[in-house]
């Protein structure tokens, strides 16, 4: 449980422009985040746990499909990016100076830490297929940082790379990962929304897949393919080859009934083939003893973003609306007091709630009215609110309201655990 007379940070009603993002706006205005400078925001304590909830549900997913968690540092040395050749190719590295004038960098991926972290323990085809995967806060010196948490130099990822010792292999893996990053849009509270996409491969590969969440705020355009959750890249909507190896039976002109939309990516996945093995001479030894490349897959999603899309997705003219799997809370409990000693009488049905399991965010504030404390509910967004007062004590009852419902009902305390188990 969280009093908020105990949370330091307080609701806004106007906030600067400088970023007029609407995730931004919303985040800013419900004391989720504070902005230090463009592209780098503090998460403080009710934007946090929901950054927690969103890191912990990717968590679960990548556990699922078999990947070890690792930590890698963010710090890295140029002699590693200098032997895949990418120091001079990335332009949105941050690079500085150490001691003894050595060039390093801030990861904004980190291939170039991971292929020797792994390869070093596999010798032979019975060590392969391997996958780690990572949490870590990220940095990209971008040119044009802008919507809010949507394109940050400082931002929150997961990572995950996969070993294999055949392409078929990968591509088995490859599969497994779609299907759990499903999942983990889906718990999310955004797979209805979410399309896989097909974009370039870039230097790596043919193709790469994207995981767009549909938005009317989105930055990204997007051809959806009709009657299906997936779409093509504006990037190659005009490559007919493409097209032709992405979609059976197309024919030449089919890509003008695909309905063009905006979307937020929230995802990236691509095979990475021998690139970063073969650039450091990484081999396994396969059953005929013969020395072969170690086929790789690369999986990215960005848990700040997803948050910032959340917001983009799912919030109204009142403020946030939280999934359940991600609120800060569930509950809500507004407690409507004109003096301290009131309170007494909110706190023994706040701690029934609590010892049923519910996490409650109790607005305890005195001097506060029932318009700003209903105001505060709205724009923080938590999915179930209830109202405790001298009228609700008075019927033995709490006034209940779901956020996105228009109208409150009387329930006892027993009927409102019942509604929220359910």
């Amino acid at each position: 449980m969280l009093r908020l007379s105990q949370l330091y940070t307080r609701t806004r009603k106007e906030v600067s422009e400088a970023d007029p993002s609407r995730n931004a706006q919303l985040l800013t205005k419900a004391g989720f985040v504070s902005r230090l400078m463009a592209g780098a925001y503090t998460f403080q304590p009710l934007g946090l746990r929901v950054l927690h909830k969103i890191e912990q549900i990717i968590r679960e997913e990548m556990d699922a499909v078999g990947a070890n968690e690792v930590l890698m540092p963010a710090l890295q040395p140029r002699d590693v990016w200098d032997a895949t050749g990418r120091w001079d190719n990335v332009d949105v590295l941050f690079k500085l100076k150490g001691a003894g004038d050595r060039d390093l960098c801030l990861g904004p991926t980190h291939e170039e830490v991971v292929t020797p972290l792994v390869t070093q323990y596999i010798h032979s085809y019975r060590d392969l297929p391997q996958a780690v995967y990572q949490i870590q806060t990220k940095f990209r010196n971008e040119a044009r940082a802008k919507s809010g948490l949507l394109r940050g130099r400082e931002f929150r990822m997961k990572d995950m790379y996969s070993f294999h010792a055949t392409l078929s292999d990968l591509d088995v893996f490859y599969e497994r990962a779609t299907t759990a990053y499903h999942r983990v849009y889906e718990r999310l509270g955004i797979g209805d929304r979410t399309l896989l996409t097909y974009a370039s491969g870039g230097m790596f590969s043919k193709y790469s897949h994207e995981f767009q969440t549909l938005t009317e705020y989105g930055e990204d355009t997007v051809y959806r393919i009709p009657g299906t959750k997936a779409a093509i890249n504006k990037e190659i909507i005009g490559d007919q080859d493409a097209l032709a190896g992405i979609i059976p039976g197309y024919k030449p002109g089919m890509e003008k009934e695909f309905e063009e939309v905006r979307a937020i990516e929230v995802g990236n996945i691509f095979k990475l083939s021998t690139r970063f093995s073969d650039a450091i001479g990484a081999k396994y030894m396969d059953e005929q003893g013969k020395p072969q490349s170690i086929f790789m897959g690369c999986y990215g999603i960005g848990p700040s973003r997803i948050l910032g899309t959340i917001v983009e997705v799912l919030a109204d003219d009142k403020g946030l609306i939280w999934p359940e799997a991600v609120a800060p809370y569930r509950l809500h409990v507004v407690s409507l007091v004109r003096e301290a000693a009131e309170l007494a009488a909110s706190e023994p049905i706040v701690k029934q709630l609590q010892a049923a399991g519910l996490e409650v965010l109790w607005d305890d504030r005195v001097g506060f009215s029932a318009g700003e404390k209903f105001k505060d509910a709205d724009l923080i967004g938590c999915p179930h609110r209830i109202v405790i007062s001298a009228k609700t004590l008075a019927a033995g009852q709490v006034e209940y309201k779901a956020r996105q419902d228009e109208t409150a009902e009387m329930l006892t305390v027993e009927a409102l655990l019942g509604r929220l188990s359910a």
